[in-house]
């Protein structure tokens, strides 16, 4: 394992600041009374800072992990360091004024912060994508721990994907514009405005279909699988069959599959309209496919590796172990 002091020094020193930022942001949740678009006016900058704080340091981690295009994937580390620093500078700048700071098209200037806005986030994306390419030439000795970074780069470069789908402007809003009105333009809910009813601290709507949740989900799959890869190993001393780097391997490509399941059924549930606390009959059939699809992967995994006669070189476990 790297030394933490190896790893991507910029998204290191973004991480402690953002560290600092959740703390000053929850300061200012408790001592500032103002609300904006429902929720307390300082509730997106903290909830950004912690999510920037996991993003930045899983990168600067992987980063480490690097066996070619070193030069370039410290390049794509900075470019991503620097968007996400742009976007909360940003936001905090907007949260002073006491205006929104996505979607928000009200004066030229906030039209021109917005703008800023949808740059950094394409420079964020592109600069993972970019990470996530060396990531996959990279040689990693564990099949199981390569599986899980490269499964999670790829779900993260999609949950940050669907974020695009919240510049769309919604009916009404398309309708305002053609009245000459354009002071919003894009919305996390589906169906519903933003600002109603919503569930405490996500802020997530709970009358409606909101893209901030797959958002969320598929972008912290930088960490939740790396995690599930280190508690299997934890776990291995207790759980011999755990020991079995094939089933760990085969572990975490059914964990990979069930979270792009999972992120996929979020996605087509807030594409609907529908809020999560109170899934439909269609939600629940597809989630129950989801989850038995996962039990019959997770069983299937943790089968014996059966042995190989000893004049074959190289057996049918081994084989899966170097695919």
């Amino acid at each position: 394992m790297q030394s933490w002091r190896s790893w991507h020094r910029p998204l290191v020193l973004f991480a402690a600041a953002m560290a600092v930022m959740a703390v000053v942001s929850a300061v200012g949740v408790l001592a500032d009374d103002r609300v904006l678009a429902g929720s307390a006016i300082w509730a997106k900058p903290f909830k950004f800072a912690v999510s920037f704080v996991a993003y930045a340091l899983s990168l600067a981690w992987m980063l480490t992990l690097l066996t070619r295009g070193r030069r370039i994937g410290r390049w794509a580390g900075n470019a991503v360091a620097a968007a996400c620093l742009a976007e909360m500078v940003i936001i905090t700048v907007q949260v002073v004024r006491g205006r929104r700071s996505h979607f928000n098209n009200a004066t030229p200037f906030d039209a021109q912060l917005y703008n800023a806005m949808a740059i950094s986030v394409v420079v964020l994306w592109t600069g993972t994508l970019l990470i996530a390419i060396l990531l996959m030439r990279a040689r990693i000795a564990d099949r199981a721990s390569a599986w899980t970074i490269r499964a999670g780069v790829a779900l993260a470069l999609a949950g940050a994907g669907l974020g695009f789908l919240m510049t769309r402007p919604t009916p009404e809003q398309e309708a305002a514009a053609d009245a000459g009105t354009t002071d919003v333009v894009g919305a996390h809910a589906v169906g519903v405005p933003d600002g109603g009813p919503a569930m405490p601290l996500t802020g997530w709507s709970t009358t409606g279909g909101d893209l901030r949740i797959p958002h969320f989900v598929g972008m912290h799959a930088l960490q939740l699988l790396p995690l599930l890869l280190l508690v299997l190993a934890a776990l291995a001393a207790r759980l011999p069959r755990l020991a079995d780097p094939l089933v760990r391997l085969r572990l975490v490509r059914v964990a990979s599959g069930t979270y792009a399941g999972v992120l996929a059924l979020l996605t087509w549930q807030a594409l609907r309209g529908q809020p999560l606390i109170h899934p439909d009959g269609a939600t629940l059939t597809a989630a129950a496919l989801v989850l038995g699809a996962s039990a019959a992967g997770a069983y299937a995994a943790l089968r014996p590796t059966p042995l190989t006669p000893a004049s074959h070189s190289t057996g049918p476990a081994e084989k899966e172990l170097m695919s």
